[in-house]
């Protein structure tokens, strides 16, 4: 097992946008100076709580600022981007990390943002959108041209070489591309099916593990139609992580802070919208005026000291049948900056020793998404 860090990114809607983007800045080189793996940057355009609609922004400045973290979006909204201009803008930063991005994607999940670019996602026309886009990246990064491409969304050329010395030559440094990873949220989830269908790294966002273990389903059900066999140590499940000194300060720090105020004033609110409170549970006869702050953190949160955060991933592991690698949640811990820095800190050096073994076995015939 890895830890690795997802940031949406969060931050309460009275910080600044440059504040924000600083501490995230900070959290990224934490990471780094503490040796997580890889750090995912969400995009958004119309959340408060979410406020960052160009993740590339603070990838390119975190790259500068950290050594060994990978990073990457997680994921660019692939509807709201023309895809040749995307793919071109990734593989440059590509070789500005020298080879430590990631490229994630996604549909986009929010009617408001929906309704600012005009994408119809209650038909699916966002996932739709999604596929067709990255069919289009992947050509541009891996076929020479010329070639056309007339989809249902977007018209795009690889043009030949025009007056002999005008061409497109921009490809990703890591060839032929950076690894991809795909979020999913609901059950059956497309995204996830399309992570197995093209042996992208499958990335679980922080739901009860007793519906996160569904989906691996989707991915399998994807792998099968292209005939691949998935390995679980390629799958990311992103939870909410609070380590202290003890238990009881761990719950205070946790639920009583931050956690607890991004997840009452922004999270649940936005699920029980969707109709995705179900999501939360861990038993479907739960009312969902019981799937509170509380209830959260003491069915899906890994919150507690390193003894108690060593036995719930020991059973989170064996609840959903084994992964690679827990994405911590991020949150905006600014105004208690050594609170979130001890968490990090005590995950990192008196947990991940203990859970470092747990690593699914590797099936006859599959290979790593990043190889």
């Amino acid at each position: 097992m890895e830890f690795g860090y997802f940031a949406m990114p969060s931050h309460p809607p009275e910080r600044g946008l440059k504040a924000g983007h600083d501490w995230d800045l900070q959290v990224l080189r934490w990471l780094d100076e503490l040796g997580y793996t890889e750090a995912w940057i969400g995009e958004h355009h119309t959340a408060p709580w979410e406020p960052h609609p160009a993740p590339d922004l603070l990838v390119a400045q975190s790259l500068m600022q950290t050594k060994r973290l990978r990073i990457g979006p997680g994921g660019f909204l692939l509807p709201y981007h023309h895809p040749a201009e995307l793919a071109n803008r990734v593989a440059m930063l590509d070789h500005l990390s020298e080879g430590r991005l990631m490229f994630g994607v996604a549909a986009s999940g929010l009617p408001s943002d929906w309704a600012m670019f005009n994408v119809d996602g209650m038909s699916g026309q966002n996932r739709d959108m999604t596929r067709e886009a990255l069919e289009i990246i992947l050509r541009l990064w891996t076929e020479d041209g010329p070639w056309h491409h007339e989809g249902r969304y977007w018209k795009v050329d690889k043009p030949d070489t025009m007056f002999g010395f005008l061409k497109p030559h921009i490809r990703p440094l890591q060839q032929p591309h950076p690894p991809i990873g795909v979020a999913g949220l609901s059950k059956n989830s497309d995204t996830l099916k399309l992570a197995g269908e093209r042996g992208f790294l499958p990335l679980s966002l922080n739901l009860n593990p007793a519906y996160v273990s569904s989906h691996w389903d989707s991915v399998e059900a994807g792998a099968r139609k292209t005939g691949r066999t998935p390995w679980r140590g390629d799958w990311r499940l992103v939870r909410e992580v609070f380590v202290a000194e003890t238990d009881a300060e761990a719950w205070k720090l946790s639920v009583g802070s931050m956690m607890g105020r991004m997840m009452g004033e922004y999270f649940l609110p936005l699920l029980s919208n969707f109709g995705f409170k179900e999501y939360l549970k861990h038993s479907p006869e739960v009312a969902d005026s019981e799937v509170t702050v509380e209830y959260c953190a003491r069915h899906n949160w890994i919150v507690g000291s390193p003894k108690t955060v060593i036995e719930k991933l020991e059973k989170v592991y064996e609840e959903v049948g084994g992964f690679g690698q827990i994405l911590v949640f991020g949150f905006d811990y600014a105004e208690n900056p050594e609170a979130w820095r001890t968490s990090l800190g005590l995950l990192q050096q008196e947990v991940l020793p203990k859970v470092k073994h747990l690593v699914p076995p590797k099936p006859e015939g599959a290979r790593a998404a990043a190889e």
